[in-house]
């Protein structure tokens, strides 16, 4: 102890030495840290709240982390230097940490030196102090991403360099849909050959609450890293859903790391079936890369929102009077095709003004937000736009006049049995009329025909 603590004294950076029992199966016992340097003591005492004690368990000192006892391991029992830079996101960190190997006398214990330093913010400096190998690979991935606008085509290509980069059987970045519940693929790579199955065989709602309590097997950690059998039964204690999912799937190796922009979890990239050999460099260049990749994805998702919200009606959730204008082009200019036989509708609200004057637009809106769900669930596979105030088009393709007469009657139904909807309908089969912009024009004429005819049933309801 007298010796450690006069080698440790010299360091200027926070710094301790850490001991690993080896157990006579082969397998490790406990890592300790039997000493520190002043700077060490003020830290640890700053942290925890109580004086650093010599020949403590490291979980004392640091969070318990898999990766971090892989790493300590490695160098105390390995002989193996081992550096990284890695974001503590669920702290708001960033540790650059190095281990180097120390000689020991006992030959059921090793150990090794470690320094470490943290900051709030990220050093571009460090984040590239990796080797010649990690960043070369990393910078292609930053340039394919960077230099094309066909992003689900480049990311797909991304994902395949980091399988082959990795030498595993498959590797995807999976995205969340926390509103929906579910989880998609954004990307992934099989190998041929391979008996793994595609992602997209998982995707259920039992993976999405799965893939939720991830967070929770991370503990802290950057990522998930299970390279073996003593790995695997690690996993077993703290995620034992996960674990029988991988060995049901035959998967006997892991590496996943989340990816995080900002304090949003917008998925996670991961590589099965990987070259153990190579743990460290793979999990060196995914840190990097995942840094990355996870700032393009969102990047992606945010242009994607946008562009659904551009075609979206906000109170109605039917697409919007740009996306018909847009979608009556195309059909005219014979870019797009309709299905035949196709039937144009037009609906109306009866009312809507006098509930605007009387009772107020919150009720008002109340009464075109249930008056495009009735027509949601009617025509439940056609398109379904708001073409004005309360005015909406509908687009069925592949529906034959007795069908529309059928659903029709059934929004007629539907509108009279709601508490606050009645339509005025309008609607043409292409049988009758296969011009699509005259289709529309008879549609909206019936549709105020049989508005009229409402009105004159109920004049006292007749729009002032």
């Amino acid at each position: 102890m007298e010796d450690f603590a006069q080698i440790l004294k010299h360091y200027k950076t926070k710094t301790c030495i850490l001991s690993v029992s080896k157990n006579p199966d082969g397998t490790y016992g406990n890592i300790r840290v039997v000493e520190g340097n002043k700077a060490h003591y003020e830290d640890i005492a700053g942290i925890t709240g109580h004086p650093f004690e010599p020949g403590c368990p490291y979980e004392m000192c640091f969070p318990k982390d898999m990766n971090f006892e892989d790493f300590t391991i490695r160098c105390a029992i390995g002989g193996q230097p081992m550096h990284t830079y890695v974001n503590l996101y669920q702290m708001g960190l960033w540790l650059n940490m190095f281990m180097i190997p120390f000689e020991s006398d006992d030959e059921d214990t090793g150990y090794c030196i470690y320094s470490y330093d943290v900051a709030p913010r990220a050093d571009e400096e460090k984040m590239t102090d990796l080797s010649v190998e990690t960043y070369s690979k990393v910078l292609q991935t930053c340039v394919k991403l960077r230099g094309t606008e066909e992003f689900s085509k480049v990311i797909n290509e991304v994902v395949d360099d980091l399988r082959v980069m990795c030498e595993s059987d498959h590797c995807a970045i999976m995205i969340f849909d926390h509103e929906k519940e579910q989880c998609s693929a954004l990307a992934e790579s099989l190998n041929e050959g391979s008996e793994l199955e595609p992602l997209q065989k998982y995707l259920n709602r039992d993976f999405y609450k799965m893939a939720e309590n991830w967070e929770n097997t991370l503990a802290g950690s950057t990522c998930v890293i299970i390279k073996n059998e003593q790995d695997m039964e690690e996993l077993k204690r703290r995620d034992p859903v996960w674990h029988d999912a991988l060995k049901g799937a035959g998967i006997n190796s892991v590496v996943l790391f989340p990816l995080k922009h900002g304090e949003e979890l917008l998925g996670y990239i991961w590589a099965l079936n990987f070259n153990s050999d190579n743990t460290v460099k793979i999990k060196e260049m995914l840190e990097l890369t995942t840094y990355f990749v996870a700032s393009e994805v969102a990047n992606h998702l945010l242009v994607k929102r946008m562009e659904i919200l551009s075609t979206i009606d906000l109170l109605t959730g039917t697409m919007n009077r740009n996306t018909m204008n847009n979608r009556i082009d195309d059909i005219i200019s014979g870019k797009t095709r309709l299905r035949e036989p196709f039937a144009v509708v037009f609906t109306d609200l009866n009312g809507l003004k006098m509930v605007n004057d009387t009772r107020g637009h919150n009720n008002g809106d109340n009464m075109i937000k249930d008056a495009a769900n009735i027509i949601s669930d009617v025509f439940l596979d056609s398109e379904i736009y708001r073409a004005g105030g309360d005015e909406f088009m509908v687009i069925a393709e592949n529906i034959t006049p007795k069908e529309l007469s059928l659903k029709i009657t059934e929004l007629q139904f539907r509108s009279s049995k709601s508490d606050n909807v009645r339509l005025a309908i309008g609607a043409v089969s292409s049988v009758d009329e296969p011009d699509i912009i005259s289709a529309m024009r008879i549609a909206d004429q019936f549709m105020y025909a049989d508005k009229d005819k409402y009105y004159k049933a109920h004049p006292e309801l007749r729009y002032r």
